[in-house]
């Protein structure tokens, strides 16, 4: 019963969340962050709860970042086939400082650098519990939200991260979007309470590795789906532009072959999410967040949106566009 009360209010939340398509898609994102704001512990749930608009609405700033910011989007991914082909993975140095020492940061830059940047993450929200700085709070919160649901993701593991090496051009969205958008409402996000975490690196070294290891089924089962259902197209109009996208048979045979991946690794990002932030804060010293007052500046929060939002339309993503 209190798991189906908490399940209501979560999908209350949610169900309105503006609905864009983007890396994981804007609306995972967004609902990512904030199913994880219901794990929370009472004492931190509290002041997660008064500010979960904003550290929903954000957690999609650091995708905007890349239509910006050369050295964003190796943030969001790592080509562990670059270095190793199978599980474990014992190539790569788990810490910064050993990756650094075996090759150089141009390397490390080039193929991804999401665990190392999420662990980084951890350490900045740390900070900014210790100091009470409500606005880095707020901030680090929806980034760390972003980064480690894109440690989820499959195909933010390959360098084969659209499918173009193996002729499967598009999968990228297909995965992370248009399976998400089409079948979310049927997901579970009650994920139960968030946890201290003893081993930060370890921790997001085995969530990575698992979405390393879910990688073969990923490509797979899109071509098996692809070979039932050859004519896998449909055309879409968007105001006066007509875009081709995947038709629902084909994303249903492709979703039930996946067998509740996608649900799977969405509660695990939301689960992770929840876990680091409440790590951050216990390991802050449990600073007292209720005489912390937040004054928004408005006219740079403003700033910021019409920002993003010409980048959006006039620009184009500085990297990869499908990652």
């Amino acid at each position: 019963m209190i798991k189906s009360g908490i399940r209501l209010l979560i999908i209350s939340y949610i169900l309105f969340l503006p609905n864009h398509l983007a890396a994981w898609g804007f609306t995972a994102h967004k609902q990512i962050n904030n199913a994880a704001v219901f794990t929370l512990p009472p004492e931190l749930f509290k002041f997660y709860k008064a500010h979960i608009t904003e550290i929903t609405d954000k957690a999609v700033n650091a995708d905007m970042r890349r239509y910006s910011l050369a050295d964003e989007a190796c943030k969001h991914y790592l080509d562990a086939d670059h270095y190793e082909k199978i599980i474990p993975i014992d190539t790569i140095p788990h810490g910064w400082k050993e990756a650094l020492a075996k090759y150089s940061k141009d390397t490390l830059n080039a193929y991804g650098t999401v665990p190392w940047n999420l662990e980084l993450i951890k350490y900045q929200l740390t900070k900014a519990f210790e100091s009470k700085n409500l606005y880095l709070i707020i901030k680090l919160s929806a980034d760390l939200g972003h980064y480690a649901a894109d440690l989820h993701v499959p195909l933010h593991s390959t360098q084969n991260y659209n499918g173009q090496l193996t002729s499967q051009e598009g999968i990228h969205s297909l995965w992370e979007s248009r399976l998400y958008e089409l079948f979310y409402k049927d997901y579970d996000f009650a994920v139960g309470r968030a946890s201290y975490i003893q081993n930060t690196n370890e921790t997001i070294w085995t969530r990575f590795s698992q979405s390393f290891t879910a990688l073969d089924s990923v490509l797979l089962f899109e071509k098996l789906a692809t070979e039932k259902y050859p004519d896998k197209y449909v055309l879409q109009a968007k105001g006066r532009n007509t875009s081709k996208i995947y038709n629902e048979t084909f994303c249903s045979y492709y979703n039930q072959l996946l067998n509740g991946m996608i649900e799977r690794r969405a509660r695990a990002s939301i689960e992770l999410v929840g876990s680091l932030w409440y790590t951050c804060w216990l390991d802050a010293g449990q600073p007292d967040l209720g005489n912390i007052k937040y004054e928004p500046k408005k006219e740079e929060d403003e700033k910021e949106k019409n920002f993003f939002q010409t980048l959006i339309e006039k620009s184009k993503m500085i990297g990869r566009r499908d990652e």
